[in-house]
């Protein structure tokens, strides 16, 4: 009896609060074995993100940037806000060399309302004729004054122009006709034309946390370089990316024969991770 008395015994306290602490201390070590690295792929995992958002943003701008009208990328003071022309296609007119047809040459003399290409436009929607009173045709803007697009004079068709693109005689060949006729003052070295569709802003607001991106307003002198001036000017805005701690655009213009340098930087920060980015667009310059 006392044999069976002392099998059917269970824990003491002492035993059970010594089991517990044992199995807490290993608890605990099992906890940190797990956890530190679940913290740590997670912080990577955002880091990860956060590069991904700014990388994607810089090459965002960096594409405007290379497909900007020459001589027309702008940074205002601060370094927060930036400003391009925005071209849709362009071409080479033809000039009246002693090769060409002097009724499909552009006449730089005089208010011209129709001429030729001898490279043809390639982003228009096919088949042509093609028309729009929505853009802009720009010939040897330099930057500089009286051959600045911004100043729309000389170099640039005046807003609402009906310019009309239609194929021509040959497969490099394309009609361009303008309503109201244009003078363009200036020949390009390169017979280069531009087709511009419009201004667009990159506006960085470190208050807001947000990187926008500005277009479809009326193309002006001075730079608008606050989110108040762009809504103003009826611009429609996009976001490009947030959590944006800090920003810095800074220009090296170049000149009209040398191109110049875009240099972008891009803080982004959540939940205690930043990672700053800088990226470099060549700016091209040869009108």
């Amino acid at each position: 009896m006392r044999t069976a008395t002392r099998l059917a015994r269970g824990f003491t306290l002492i035993e059970l609060v010594i089991t517990i602490a044992v199995g807490s201390v290993v608890v605990a070590f099992m906890a940190m074995f797990i956890v530190t690295p679940m913290t740590i792929y997670t912080s990577q995992t955002r880091r990860a993100m956060l590069v991904d958002a700014a990388d994607s943003a810089l090459r965002f701008i960096g594409r405007d940037v290379r497909a900007a009208l020459p001589n027309s990328v702008r940074v205002n003071a601060s370094g927060n806000a930036l400003e391009l022309l925005a071209t849709a296609d362009g071409a080479r007119y033809q000039d009246s060399g002693p090769l060409s047809n002097p009724a499909l040459a552009l006449d730089l003399t005089t208010a011209d309302a129709a001429f030729a290409t001898t490279v043809p436009f390639t982003q228009l929607p096919m088949p042509l004729p093609w028309t729009s009173n929505a853009y802009y045709l720009s010939i040897n803007s330099v930057g500089v004054p009286g051959a600045d697009a911004y100043e729309m004079a000389n170099v640039i068709t005046p807003r609402g122009t009906t310019i009309t693109v239609s194929a021509g005689a040959t497969a490099n060949q394309n009609l361009v006709t303008l309503s109201s006729p244009f003078h363009f003052v200036f020949g390009s070295p390169g017979q280069r034309v531009f087709l511009v569709s419009g201004p667009v802003s990159y506006l960085c607001d470190t208050a807001a946390a947000t990187l926008t991106r500005y277009s479809g307003y009326s193309i002006a002198s001075a730079q608008p370089a606050t989110a108040a001036a762009l809504n103003a000017a009826g611009a429609s805005a996009a976001l490009v990316a947030s959590n944006v701690a800090a920003c810095q655009f800074v220009l090296i213009a170049g000149t009209a024969h040398r191109n110049g340098l875009a240099t972008l930087t891009l803080q982004v920060a959540q939940s205690g991770e930043s990672v700053q980015l800088l990226h470099q667009v060549e700016v091209v310059n040869a009108p």
